[in-house]
């Protein structure tokens, strides 16, 4: 009787790690997989408080909040290696996680594959150290707005501000200059029919946006050096 509550409760844990793996794309310790790097992804658009539709891609803020505090108070978990390929998202969404990221205490290292548009930068940037893939892309542009629009000073003034906010936050944690960022933010000769700038992985490590041209191997053997 009890090795069948055993078996039972092994396949119960099998069970539910395979839910979060494929519900968040985080590997727990119920998959047999022991290691004292913490693994996030944040893939998709970035879900923030509205939600999105059902057949589009997306990384919820909510989910990732309690597993980057655990980041900080799980005495096992060394250091956070942050992988990324997203096409933005919820600019107040992404800020959060991004000082959240920014304020751990533990080494944290970036990974940029695909893309890292958008909100994306603040979260790449927001490592002690960051990669991108020689294959990447990531998009520098002005934030949009969705829904009712009101034309007045007040709204215009917003948008400034939250700009200068996500700007901010780029020149804190990176080694691009604001200049440069402002110029290819509001560059109009680079995407046809949309304003900003395309840069690929060697150009962002380039101009200081990224740290290193790299891949996960280089990404995980900076983040042991720093641990």
């Amino acid at each position: 009787m009890s090795e069948e509550k055993e078996k039972d409760n092994k396949e119960n844990e099998n069970s539910s790690a395979a839910d979060i793996i494929r519900e968040l794309g985080l590997i727990t310790s119920g998959t047999g997989f022991k290691s004292d790097i913490q693994y996030i992804n944040i893939i998709g658009s970035i879900e923030g408080h509205s939600v999105l539709p059902q057949d589009t891609k997306t990384t919820k803020y909510e989910h990732l909040i309690p597993e980057l505090v655990a980041v900080e108070e799980n005495p096992d978990i060394k250091g956070l290696l942050l992988i990324l390929n997203t096409v933005g998202g919820d600019v107040e969404a992404g800020l959060a996680l991004s000082e959240l990221v920014a304020g751990l205490s533990k080494p944290t290292v970036s990974l940029v594959i695909g893309g890292g548009h958008s909100i994306g930068i603040p979260l790449a940037v927001s490592a002690d150290y960051s990669f991108v893939a020689r294959s990447a892309t990531m998009t520098l542009h002005p934030i949009r707005t969705s829904g009712t629009l009101i034309t007045a000073e007040p709204t215009f003034e917003y948008m400034k501000k939250t700009q200068e906010r996500v700007v901010d936050f780029i020149v804190e944690h990176s080694h691009a200059s604001r200049d440069d960022i402002e110029t290819k933010m509001n560059c109009t000769d680079n995407m046809a029919n949309d304003v900003g700038t395309l840069l690929f992985g060697p150009e962002a490590a380039e101009m200081g946006l990224i740290d290193q041209v790299g891949s996960l191997s280089d990404a995980l053997k900076r983040l042991r050096q720093m641990i």
